[in-house]
Order: C-alpha cells, then structure tokens, then sequence
C-alpha cells in the first residue's frame, strides 16, 4: 500500500485504450498524462502518479485515473453507496479519513469492470471539486491543458432527438421512433421496453414494449396487485426502481441455469445475447425503467452502451413530457370525471366558466349512515361507504353518466343529454339502466353480509332539466359541478323515498321522456321549491330490463 513519502510512480504509463463509435469516430479514449500528478487535500497528498491515465469519452468532462499503488488507500475506506454503470459494471465508492474528518464520496473504482472495460480495473477516479488542489509537475503543459475539451464527437441519437423528436405525437409513436433511429446507428435490437410508473388509483405503472418483427407497441396496464407476484419480484425492475445504476446480463457465454432473473430465459429463447435495465429518472427524481435486449453475436458492444446512455437523460424528458399530460388526465378523470376533467383540460379553469346543458340528474343517498357509522369503526363505516359508493357511482360509469361530487354519504351526477334525435331518450335509458344495476349491486353485497351486520339502504333520483354545468367558488379554490333548479328538485326527489318506501324514484318530467312500466306514488309537493309534482317508481326491476322505450 502507498505512504506518504513513497508516492512516486516508476513503471511506464498504460498504453492507450480506443474505442470507436458506429461512424468510425473515436468515442473513449484512456490515454497517459505527461509528467507526474499530485491531489492534495488539507494540506496531506493522497494520490502522487507517474502513471496518470485520462478518460475522455463522447461529451463527458475527461477524468483522471490514478493506478492504487499511487493512492493513499490507508486513508480511504469503502462505503456502502454503490452504482452500476451499463458498459463499465459496478462502481465502489471511497470516503477519505483525515486528520481533520470524514469527506464522504472521495473516489470510485471499478474492481471488476465488464470484459470491455478491463483499462479501468485497479484504477481510482477523484471527483475533482473535492480536492484542495491538482498538481501538474514535470511536464511542459498545464494540468487544465491536458484534462481537454469536451469531446466533438457526434453521438446521431442526440442530434435526433434534438432536432426531429418533437414530431411524435404520443409515446408510442415516440419509442417507435426511437427504436428506429437507435437501428438506423447499426445497434441491433430484439426489445426496447420503457416501463413507467403512474399516478392512478387502479395502476402502479404502464409497459411500453417493442419487439423485434412487429409494428406496433404493446402497451400493458400494471395493476398494484403484480407489485406482490413473483414476474414483479424476480424481475430486474425490483434493483432498478430501488436505486441501481443499471442492470446487465450477457447472455452469449452463460447457460440458462446462470440467468438470475426469469426473463432472461425468454429472450435467450428468442435467440437474444445481451441484455440491460436503466433507470430514467425525472424531474421529481422518480425512477422509470428501460430495457433493451439484442440478438447481436457477443451483444452490445462498449460504444454502443456508451451512444445508447448517454441520450437516456434526453429521451428522460420527453417521455416525461408526454406523460405529464397523461397524469394530469388521470388525476382530473379521477377526481372529476372523464368529461368534466376534458373540460378543464381544455382550459375552462376561471371562476364562471361554463355552460347551459339538458341532461339527467342523478342524485343518491345512503340510508342510515348515522346509525353506521355510529356502531361501526371508522375503517369499517369508510368500507361501507366505499362499498356503496362502488354500487352507486360504479353503475353511473358504467353506463355513461358523469359523476360530478360525492357530498358525504350523497352523490351527484349527470347523463348529459346529446343533440340528436334520440339523445334524450338515451340519456333516460341509460340512467334508468344504471339505477337498476345500481340496486341490483347492493342486492348483491348485502347477499354477502352476515347475519349481524346491517344491510345497505340506499335512495335514487331521477330527474331532467336544464343546470348550468361549470366552475363555481372563489377565485382560487374551484368546484366544477352543476347548478340549477333541476340539481335541487332531484336532490328532494330523491329525499322522499325515506317516506315514500321505495328505493327508486322518478320525476314526471323524467317518466314523461322514458316511457315505461311504472307505479305512480302519487303528487307531491318537493321541499323548498315550491313545486309538486307527480313521483313514479319501477314497478320491479325484472320488467324494467324488458320495457320498450
């Protein structure tokens, strides 16, 4: 090990290392530096070298290495951060110990570099802004001067993507294009895969996949339930998505009994030879994944790793670009629902923003929630309220209706009523469809209960009118939703079947435009409108599956 007084390289400097890019033109070179160079730090020299080596490779600052024998490696310690780089392998991490402290990520080495990368083995690497001082002796050029510029040499997936990626039109169309031009630089391959995580309440994530022979991009929902199976669990996402730098398999000189992981298996099946994951990391710092596969003979070579990495921050941002978009859809679909977050999306976000509809108006409440949630946990009465909303507001999806606000135990939605001749009928129907699926769900769920446990009570208005369907509330804080004397009738419609004994309930206006098998309750005058009106109910749920309209 190197001391203090014995730092003074004698063997002669490594030969140069080169490594050309699919145009011929140099990519990496590791290269000698002339004369003898010295790291200080708090006064004590930790690196002394003969034998300095420059890395310079595509547009990355160069980078010093120093052979071990020239480091003080009695000052520096290993610590537990590591990386993986996908053509050098894994990076160790060094804090120094001084005198005067601990300075935490001093340098990094490559201990058993990839086959491709053995110029790096047994060599340390500084992060230079955390040395006092570089000394350049015995050598007639300035130690700046021999670090050199920045490389020229042109990586063409850069210069795609800066000029020509903007013309994708989804992220599809996207990796469609990226898989492209990556071939088009004489890398060939078998799979590219980007794999990003969502923002949804149904979702972890979204697979985007290429296969080698096919046109089109496979698109996969991944539900949170495969977070717990083993094709997640044993896949190389899991490293990825908890911080590895990369992962990398060469498939060519191995059996399948060494693959470590079930999907190299496969794409050996299909003939692949190398395979790696990356993280892309957004602005947030999430953490997506991409993977690539090739059926190259010896894989991916040193350079081709090196084009590919180097534009993964690039090709990062537009993927991020095109899902932001995608989040904020999924977060307006969820909390306001598939039209109304359209709407705001488009740009209807002022207070007064808006417009005059005719639509069908659903109200629905359940029944007894103060003697619930007054014998229940509270876990157990948001279950309950969960669960009714499911059988509710799950119907009015399914059919087509809008689900506007959930007001405590309550909800509110709209079957908007389209500008054609059946619109309005349509928009009946499927509401009165929704209402008998409704009722039949929670048929269903109290069928499950207990013996002891209290089953669900719910009431259902329906109603048509013209509403104002916009934004209302303070300048700041917005509720899309829709006003008008048609919301407040259905709301006290609905309100009657607390004495009327019947769960369903239908305005005049509304059995006048959906003809149909139903029992008149009679008139009634509606709570704080001044208004009476004749009430209908299905007569069962059998014949409203069968009516004409």
């Amino acid at each position: 090990m190197a001391t203090e007084s014995t730092l003074l390289a004698s063997a002669q400097p490594h030969n140069t290392e080169v490594t050309r890019n699919a145009s011929g033109e140099e990519y990496l070179t590791f290269e000698p530096v002339a004369g003898r160079v010295r790291g200080v730090v708090n006064g004590k020299v930790i690196v002394d070298s003969k034998r300095t080596m420059k890395l310079k490779e595509g547009r990355l600052d160069p980078v010093l290495y120093f052979p071990r024998d020239d480091v003080r490696m009695d000052l520096l310690l290993i610590n537990e951060r590591q990386s993986h780089c996908v053509y050098r392998g894994n990076a160790t991490y060094f804090d120094l110990h001084t005198d005067d402290g601990l300075i935490e990520n001093m340098a990094w080495s490559y201990t058993d570099p990839y086959p491709g990368s053995l110029y790096a083995k047994d060599y340390i690497a500084f992060f230079s802004d955390r040395l006092d001082e570089w000394q350049h002796l015995d050598a007639t050029t300035t130690l700046d001067s021999a670090r050199g510029n920045a490389s020229t040499v042109i990586n063409p997936l850069i210069d795609w993507l800066v000029k020509d990626a903007w013309q994708a039109v989804s992220l599809p169309d996207l990796i469609t294009r990226v898989v492209g031009e990556i071939e088009r630089a004489d890398i060939s391959l078998l799979r590219f895969t980007l794999i990003t995580r969502t923002l949804h309440p149904l979702l972890s994530g979204t697979s985007y996949r290429w296969i080698k022979g096919t046109a089109e991009i496979a698109e996969t929902y991944v539900k949170y339930e495969v977070l717990t199976q083993s094709q997640y669990l044993d896949s190389p996402l899991v490293p990825i998505f908890d911080g590895a730098g990369a992962v990398r398999r060469r498939l060519g000189h191995t059996t399948s009994d060494d693959d470590d992981f079930p999907i190299l298996a496969d794409i050996r099946a299909e003939g692949g030879t190398d395979y790696v994951a990356m993280p892309i990391v957004f602005t947030d710092g999430q953490i997506n994944a991409v993977t690539l596969a090739t059926d190259q003979t010896g894989g991916f070579t040193t350079d081709q790793l090196g084009l590919i990495n180097e534009v993964m921050p690039l090709f990062s941002r537009l993927v991020e670009v095109f899902l932001q978009r995608d989040k904020s859809v999924t977060l307006l679909s969820t909390y306001l629902g598939n039209s109304t977050g359209r709407k705001v999306l488009d740009g209807l976000v002022r207070r007064g923003d808006g417009e005059d509809i005719h639509a069908v108006i659903w109200f629905c409440d359940l029944r007894g929630s103060s003697t619930l949630a007054a014998k229940m946990s509270r876990s157990m009465f948001l279950y309950r309220l969960n669960c009714f909303f499911d059988c509710m507001a799950g119907a009015v999806i399914d059919h087509g209706g809008e689900v506007l606000r959930f007001i405590g135990d309550a909800a509110l939605a709209i079957f908007p009523i389209e500008a054609h001749e059946d619109g309005t009928r349509d928009a009946c129907r499927r509401a009165l469809d929704a209402a008998v699926g409704a009722a039949q769900r929670v048929i269903d769920f109290n069928n499950e209960l207990n013996d002891h446990d209290i089953p669900m009570g719910f009431g259902i208005g329906l109603h048509i009118g013209d509403v104002t369907y916009g934004n209302i509330g303070t300048e700041t804080r917005l509720e899309f939703t829709v006003i008008g004397a048609a919301a407040n009738e259905a709301a006290r419609i609905e309100s009657l079947s607390k004495t009327l004994g019947h769960p369903v309930l239908l305005s005049e206006d509304f059995a006048n435009e959906c003809p149909g098998n139903y029992l008149s309750l009679g008139q009634h005058e509606l709570r704080g409108t001044h208004r009476t009106m004749e009430i209908f109910t299905p007569r069962n749920n059998n014949e409203l599956t069968d009516r004409e309209i």
